[in-house]
């Protein structure tokens, strides 16, 4: 009997245990090669571990159990043939059509991933609200982000959880930490323990941009196939600031300061596993489109688990948007060993004195977190304040956050 052994691979550096996270096949089932067999849990991210061969697995290793790197979890015998796909029982397929037959009288039900937005979806995963919950205002009735916006924030009526409720059984379940949320929590931890963590705020008028969002919004979509969101302007605005100010983009390493002559920027992105922190390389060298592109592609990536090691390490500043929840304001937590993060909120029209005159804009709370141990405050305000400025007033940039007059005049 011809046998290949399966092992756990190395995660990454410094990683020397992993946890099985769930088999996707059982004890005794016939594999393909290459097939995903099961996701294994690290300290950093969920992994994939594939069938190297075809043939019977045997599974060596129990669901949850923790494993060294390098140990055999799974063996395939290689002498027992793959049946070809073609040779399905006809039973079974009798059956696969008189299950499609009865699905096709049955009226069609909404799910949540056939009904709601990638974003909303994964806000409801978020939430554990189910999509049918929520009334949906997009196409074809689809539930978007700010339709579970409005539900989370005064969509369930009151008098509805006094009627109904939603448990009374005193039941409890009690699950193990995954290692990718024990070392999330860990982090979290030393981040408020081991820096002088202090938050700063300013608030920004968003008319501007939003005013050119809807006016190219769809030539932008035609050309370079990318939506246009808000976050790819306060993605250019930051690394501009970042040029001018970069002991935010900074870190303390020892006794020594180590500024980085590139902005390596984390987008905070939702994920069926949690909270992810995906990294554009070099965001200051990418345009709008770009920047858009690199969001849309780790964002997808983050959802349905293909994120890289190398994908979630290294960036020099983070950017996260807890508006797409609902929040009106927040103090973001440091990812270290970065310096500074920057939270974005929700866009609310309140009433702003301009030119002496009460107005309506669309607002938008922005907070910045930054280690004071190698950022003055005088840094961090000055540094909000900037990109607080770009966004308001989009052509600086165009002009890397200068007046467009001075540019013109050489000044």
């Amino acid at each position: 009997m011809a046998t290949v052994d399966i092992k756990v691979p190395s995660p990454g550096e410094s990683i020397t245990e992993v946890r099985i996270a769930q088999w996707l096949v059982k004890d005794g089932d016939v594999v393909e090669r290459d097939q995903v067999i099961a996701e294994i849990d690290s300290d950093k991210a969920t992994l994939e571990l594939s069938a190297e061969a075809a043939g019977q697995v045997k599974l060596l290793a129990e669901a949850d159990q923790t494993v060294g790197v390098g140990d055999v979890v799974a063996r395939i015998d290689t002498s027992v043939a793959v049946p070809a796909k073609a040779d399905a029982k006809p039973a079974a397929k009798k059956e696969a059509k008189a299950a499609d037959a009865e699905k096709a009288k049955a009226p069609a039900k909404p799910t949540a991933a056939a009904s709601a937005t990638p974003v909303a979806r994964a806000m409801l995963d978020e939430q554990g609200i189910a999509a049918d919950k929520v009334k949906g205002t997009g196409p074809n009735g689809r539930v978007t982000k700010s339709d579970v916006s409005a539900y989370v924030s005064g969509g369930v009526k009151a008098d509805a959880i006094a009627m109904n409720g939603w448990g009374g059984s005193r039941d409890q379940k009690r699950s193990k930490m995954s290692s990718l949320r024990q070392t999330v929590a860990k982090r979290l931890v030393m981040a408020k323990n081991q820096t002088a963590m202090l938050t700063t705020f300013n608030e920004v008028d968003m008319s501007a941009v939003m005013a050119m969002r809807d006016k190219y919004k769809d030539r932008f979509k035609e050309t370079h196939g990318v939506g246009l969101g808000f976050m790819s302007f306060f993605t250019k605005a930051v690394t501009e600031a970042l040029r001018l100010f970069p002991a935010v983009n900074g870190q303390i390493d020892g006794e020594e300061i180590i500024l980085s002559d590139y902005a390596d920027i984390g987008i905070a992105v939702s994920s069926p596993k949690g909270l992810m922190v995906p990294v554009l390389r070099n965001a200051e060298k990418m345009s709008l489109a770009e920047i858009e592109s690199g969001i849309k592609t780790l964002a997808v990536k983050a959802r349905d688990g293909k994120l890289s090691l190398d994908e979630m390490s290294g960036g020099t500043f983070t950017i996260t948007n807890g508006g797409v929840f609902g929040s009106m304001l927040s103090t973001p937590i440091i990812n270290p060993p970065q310096s500074a993060i920057l939270g974005m909120h929700n866009i609310v029209e309140r009433p702003v004195a301009v030119n002496g005159q009460v107005v309506i804009r669309p607002v938008m709370y922005v907070a910045l977190s930054y280690d004071h141990r190698i950022i003055d405050g005088k840094e961090s305000v000055s540094f909000l304040y900037k990109v607080k400025e770009m966004i308001e007033e989009p052509s600086k940039l165009i002009f890397g956050a200068r007046d467009p007059g001075e540019v013109l005049l050489g000044l």
